[in-house]
């Protein structure tokens, strides 16, 4: 196979991808899927090796399909034209139960299973026992409550197994929101599925074989070299979690131990050495925990590589049963299995990059869940009928890079910024609340010669109803953290605001309920800072002040850059402060925000 076929082929397996992900954005229900975009289209060889996804979230696909896949083979060795499974459980492959999956065989005319398409979608609602679906207090998948699925048959014959959908209809919220989400899910699929088989015809089933093998044999190839321009190292790197309920109070800490062999090409990731499963829902699944570590690395090397089971191949990852950050055990919950700890993980692994060099690695990207991005539930007096969604309002997170400032709408590194950001006006239209105020936090950034994205100010409440807010935001004690001289960010804050403008702090894990004509403000976590600040471009710094993101005094004091409000440069005194800032540096050999 050459060249020109294989970039053909490989165009194809991602246009089928897209085709299902468009799928999903024009006929989900909810906002969390037809907004946010919060799901991920992939196909899977029939071996359940990995080998295309569309623009999918990294945590939903670098692994995961690929063990859900392989726990439907054990539930169901024979498998039909027309079969399809939900399965969600974090115990078998799932990121976290919010994440419905549906996985369908693709079988050919003669009945062999050639391929299976998978479709992942958060869920506005899983039955939990509190309206969210992200429940970091409980101790165990009981007390999170939600409904299940291990690898369950859902569809035979193409339709329903309507015992399933009653199951979910009867438990479930708001029935009709997930009964149109589930739909789009089967719609998605089953349109991947039938543009396999259209493929299958016009290709050739036994040239579509050698494909995936020369594809995988490609991509192990590009990794290889890419590895071998890495210096090799050995590097650990520990990162704190906040204190949240059922954790030490100073904090959880996460260990990562990160080795490169650029003479063979390898990765080697070790998450051993970290605590055992606790009784939180902080947990990570073992789908998370994988595509954590691959997060990172795939943000840290030549974005050109393609992410699939041949380049994978270059990356070890060693993980333990029954670790906070590996194999989970039941009834361990890991209700934000895909947020969190998990977003510590992937910056932990770009972190220890970082260490190896300059031009290597990234800053921290801040943290999930504050209240811009959690959960909004209660009755709509419009209508009389109940709503629960997550919103997508404004967060950044975003940590800069070598080569470039973190950008405004990351939302967190595991969804590398395919999730998008909620409408306001849509927001108002479905839901009973005013969207207050959106805008960029004046000097949160972690500072550097690359600056981390700014935070956001988010301020937000019901209209004439009451509404509950569920969140657990990180970095309200640790916030993301800068490298090689990069400042750190500023950390989150969270607090409600009375009928009477008194201003009320918040627990940094909470499920408020506002009343009306009460708000509630989220100061959502800015990105790690990138170099030392005094390198910036003076430029930048000038355009910086001038947009609004920083005030001159931080200009002068942090980035050394004496500047007044029209953007005039006072070179002199820019000259003698950065001289200065270099001398500071020299003695403390950090930076200290």
């Amino acid at each position: 196979m050459n060249g020109v076929e294989l970039a053909i082929i490989s165009s194809k397996f991602q246009g089928i991808c897209q085709q299902m992900a468009n799928t999903l954005m024009r006929t989900g229900r909810s906002g969390v899927l037809n907004t946010a975009h919060d799901f991920s289209c992939c196909v899977l060889n029939f071996d359940n090796s990995f080998i295309a996804a569309d623009e999918s979230l990294p945590v939903h696909v670098l692994s995961g399909p690929d063990i859900m896949a392989k726990n439907i083979d054990k539930f169901h060795p024979k498998k039909k034209k027309g079969d399809a499974y939900l399965i969600n459980s974090p115990y078998h492959g799932g990121s976290h139960a919010a994440d419905h999956t549906i996985i369908v065989p693709v079988i050919d005319e003669k009945g062999i299973h050639r391929f299976s398409v998978c479709a992942k979608a958060h869920q506005a609602d899983i039955g939990n026992s509190k309206p969210t679906t992200y429940m970091a207090d409980v101790e165990d998948v009981f007390e999170e409550g939600a409904l299940i699925f291990p690898g369950t048959k859902i569809q035979e014959n193409y339709r329903n197994i309507e015992d399933i959908i009653r199951m979910c209809e009867i438990r479930f919220r708001a029935p009709e929101q997930w009964k149109g989400d589930y739909l789009a899910m089967i719609g998605a699929v089953r349109i991947g599925e039938r543009e396999l088989i259209k493929m299958g015809k016009e290709i050739g089933w036994k040239k579509l074989e050698k494909f995936v093998e020369v594809w995988f044999n490609y991509s192990e190839k590009r990794m290889r070299e890419t590895i071998k321009k890495i210096p090799s190292g050995n590097v650990t790197i520990t990162t704190k979690h906040d204190p949240f309920p059922n954790l030490p109070k100073e904090g959880l800490e996460i260990k990562v131990n990160v080795s490169i062999n650029n003479k063979l090409g390898k990765i080697k990731i070790d998450l051993r050495d970290n605590p055992d499963n606790l009784p939180c829902g902080l947990n990570l699944t073992e789908a998370t925990s994988r595509s954590g570590v691959m997060t990172g690395i795939f943000n840290s090397i030549d974005h050109t590589i393609p992410p699939n089971s041949g380049s994978f191949r270059c990356i070890d990852i060693l993980l333990r049963k029954g670790c906070i950050v590996g194999i989970p055990e039941h009834p361990f919950s890991c209700s934000l299995g895909t947020s969190n700890i998990c977003d510590r993980l992937e910056n932990a692994v770009v972190q220890a990059f970082a260490k190896l060099g300059d031009g290597y690695g990234m800053a921290e990207c801040g943290s999930l869940l504050p209240p811009a991005t959690g959960v909004i539930s209660g009755l709509d007096p419009r209508n009389n009928n109940y709503f629960v969604n997550e919103i997508f309002l404004f967060h950044t997170a975003a940590g800069a890079s070598p080569s470039a400032d973190g950008w405004l709408t990351l939302t967190g590194m595991g969804s590398a910024g395919l999730c998008l950001l909620d409408s306001v006006e849509l927001d108002e239209l479905r839901f009973p609340m005013i969207v207050y105020r959106q805008e960029i936090y004046k000097n949160s950034e972690g500072a550097g010669r690359r600056r981390g994205s700014p935070g956001a100010y988010v301020e937000f409440g019901p209209l004439k109803s009451k509404m509950k807010i569920a969140y657990a935001s990180d970095g309200s004690y640790f916030p993301a953290a800068g490298v090689r001289g990069g400042g750190n960010a500023a950390k989150a804050q969270q607090y409600k605001i009375d009928k009477f403008g008194k201003k009320i702090n918040l627990n940094i894990v909470d499920e408020v309920q506002l009343k009306e004509n009460e708000r509630i403000v989220s100061i959502t976590q800015p990105g790690g800072g990138y170099g030392l600040p005094y390198e910036r471009e003076i430029n930048r710094v000038t355009k910086d002040v001038l947009e609004g993101w920083i005030s001159n005094k931080r200009a002068y004091d942090v980035y050394g850059v004496k500047v007044n409000s029209w953007g005039q440069v006072n070179k002199k005194a820019t000259l003698k402060k950065r001289k200065e800032l270099i001398k500071i540096y020299k003695s403390k050999k950090k930076y200290d925000r």
